[in-house]
């Protein structure tokens, strides 16, 4: 590996280690955690109504799986090899250069995981918690901001602290998926129809349906996502050689078969065509349907953890990026400050979420991270064409774990990213180049960093 990069500047003193604390079940934990946040619950409506028979529908969630997978298997390579705090940062790093790892760092801090906190900080005070409690729309957006400042708190406090959090939403968010599931298998009381799984039938194959399955594929993709972000926290693994890997594919595979016996819990009581038409809240529809409306709301208030978890996982992970491009002197020095006592990323931890308080309290986290998708779907199928780029570029680097299938699922992940992205970039042309104006806008910063990083090399 190339150990001659922009770190080799700072002295020992800004760059002390994370400890190493996680452990197996932690990894596995931030995948699951962080993959399930409130869409399986709600939002199967939008692949019915794409894809409106039940087979076709199963098979989106089957084949986007199978696509994660492969991104998964690509992921757990790269990780096994180089298991430093920073996950994908390191790799593009590796891969492509300092200039594209930055990019990626920038636009994760400036959209991707401080937009999501925001999303999920919203739909907490704004969509679900109302159901329980009435609220103005200041005190919504007080309560949104506090659901950061309280992860960013725990989070602040240990890396255990954050890592306990996450395992036991973890375990809430499964138990309500598995009390739907075991609701609707044995209690639906003659309600339930196996004929629901086949009818009606697809129609016969044309371009047509194609694209449809299509739309409802890219639905499934963004269901799927964030088994990724359990890369950024390798440097506080033990044995992340081991774990790192290990722990992303039992976290996908785990991810996968939850959600395809939640959609047959669903299409058990509720036809494809109801569950289009549910518009989001297809969980709460199948409850209300077997248990009345106690059982929906019990739903209802679990989901207020899955979106916790959910967003807990951001605050876990992404720091650790951004206290990797700080120690690599391309970011805020002070970015890459540990706490003396705490032995976290402290500064990093209070820059995300302040950045993700400002966009909940504007709003403006809508619009941003519409612009985002095109550009991080470049970054994940550039990360997984990394596997392909190390193998030629350091054919000697220490591999433990070596891709399943390679180089056939590196390339048809690769694939499934292009194709996102460029979906992106037809449905939606201008929120894909403001996309692209917010990486882009990187450049220039990249410059300003590097400028004062050779300068300190040359004074040094």
């Amino acid at each position: 590996m190339n150990t001659t990069n922009a770190a080799s500047s700072h002295p020992p003193s800004v760059r002390p280690d994370l400890p190493r604390v996680l452990g197996l079940w932690d990894v596995v934990s931030i995948v699951i955690g962080g993959v399930i946040g409130s869409g399986i619950f709600l939002s199967p409506s939008e692949i019915a109504a794409a894809v409106p028979a039940p087979l076709l529908m199963l098979a989106v969630w089957v084949v986007g799986g199978l696509f994660s997978f492969f991104g998964a298997v690509s992921f757990a390579e790269l990780g096994a090899a180089m298991p430093q705090t920073g996950g994908i940062y390191i790799y593009l790093r590796e891969a492509y250069g300092p200039l594209i790892s930055f990019l990626f760092g920038w636009t994760l801090f400036l959209v991707i995981d401080s937009g999501a906190i925001a999303t999920l900080a919203v739909a907490f005070s704004h969509n679900m918690l109302p159901k329980f409690v009435a609220m103005t729309p200041l005190v919504k957006k007080l309560v949104a901001a506090g659901f950061v400042v309280f992860l960013g708190a725990v989070n602040y406090v240990g890396v255990r602290w954050g890592a306990r959090l996450q395992n036991l939403l973890t375990l809430i968010k499964t138990g309500a998926i598995g009390i739907v599931c075991v609701a609707v298998f044995f209690f639906a009381k003659g309600q339930g129809n196996v004929a629901n799984f086949v009818e009606p039938k697809p129609d016969s194959f044309n371009f047509g349906l194609l694209g449809a399955f299509g739309i409802g594929l890219v639905a499934s993709l963004w269901a799927y996502k964030g088994w990724e972000a359990a890369t950024y926290s390798a440097g506080e693994m033990k044995n992340p050689r081991r774990n790192l890997p290990l722990g992303i594919l039992i976290g996908t595979g785990a991810v996968i078969v939850i959600y395809l016996v939640a959609n047959l819990a669903y299409l058990y009581v509720l036809p494809v065509g109801k569950i289009a038409a549910s518009e989001n809240r297809v969980a709460l529809d199948a409850m209300a349907l077997v248990t009345g409306p106690f059982g929906a709301s019990l739903i209802a208030f679990l989901i207020l953890f899955s979106i916790l978890g959910a967003a807990n996982q951001n605050v876990l992970t992404s720091p650790r990026v951004y206290f990797a491009m700080a120690k690599d002197g391309l970011f805020f020095k002070k970015i890459a400050t540990v706490h003396p006592k705490f032995l976290t990323p402290s500064v990093s931890i209070i820059a995300i979420c302040a950045w993700s308080v400002v966009l909940t309290l504007t709003g403006t986290f809508k619009q941003l991270f519409t612009y985002v998708i095109f550009g991080e779907w470049i970054f994940f199928g550039l990360t997984v064409a990394a596997v392909i780029v190390l193998r030629r570029k350091l054919p000697n680097l220490q591999r433990p774990y070596k891709t399943w299938g390679y180089p056939v699922t590196p390339i048809i992940f690769v694939l499934a990213a292009l194709y996102v992205a460029v979906a992106a970039l037809l449905s939606a042309f201008w929120n894909a180049m403001g996309g692209l104006a917010i990486i882009l806008l990187g450049v220039p910063a990249y410059l300003y960093w590097r400028r004062k990083l050779d300068a300190s090399r040359a004074g040094a």
